[in-house]
């Protein structure tokens, strides 16, 4: 995407993880009614998670760590997706290509998750200056020492 990101739904990881989650929605519709509120439910709403997880950590950028503990969340979302698709292949309610293909769809997601989260100064808004870098957090606009316990 060309220009500066304002909204999650312009990031790719999003728009790729809504797309992921309606395909699982729509494959997950022949499943046996016994699966009605164990493996679909389950691999619904893990699929559905990922994008409201990422949607929060965009609108929490201005904590990094906050940001990046959702992205983890997502991150933790996508590899139970990727679980509930191994049973439902070994359960064959899912052929093997089709559960390998959005099993490789996940990978690709968990990628960019990871790549947000250990890359977060991209993302988040709060610009760090040398002054805080070298000083640690800043507190009440003096620049907290290494070490100091004081709160946020």
């Amino acid at each position: 995407m060309a220009g500066k990101i304002r909204y999650h739904w312009e990031l790719n990881v999003y728009a790729r993880s809504v797309e992921a989650a309606m395909q699982i929605f729509h494959l997950s519709k022949s499943f046996p009614r016994e699966e009605m509120y164990s493996l679909t439910d389950q691999i619904r709403r893990s699929s559905r998670s990922i994008s409201g997880q990422i949607a929060e950590a965009w609108r929490r950028r201005k904590y990094e760590a906050v940001f990046v503990n959702k992205l983890n969340e997502a991150e933790g979302e996508g590899a139970e997706t990727q679980t509930w698709l191994e049973y439902a292949v070994k359960c064959e309610y899912l052929p093997t290509k089709q559960g390998r293909d959005l099993h490789r769809t996940y990978n690709r997601i968990l990628g960019q998750l990871a790549n947000m989260g250990n890359h977060s100064e991209q993302w988040c808004l709060v610009e760090r200056t040398a002054d805080c870098e070298k000083a640690g957090k800043r507190v009440n606009g003096k620049a907290r020492k290494q070490g100091d316990r004081r709160s946020d």
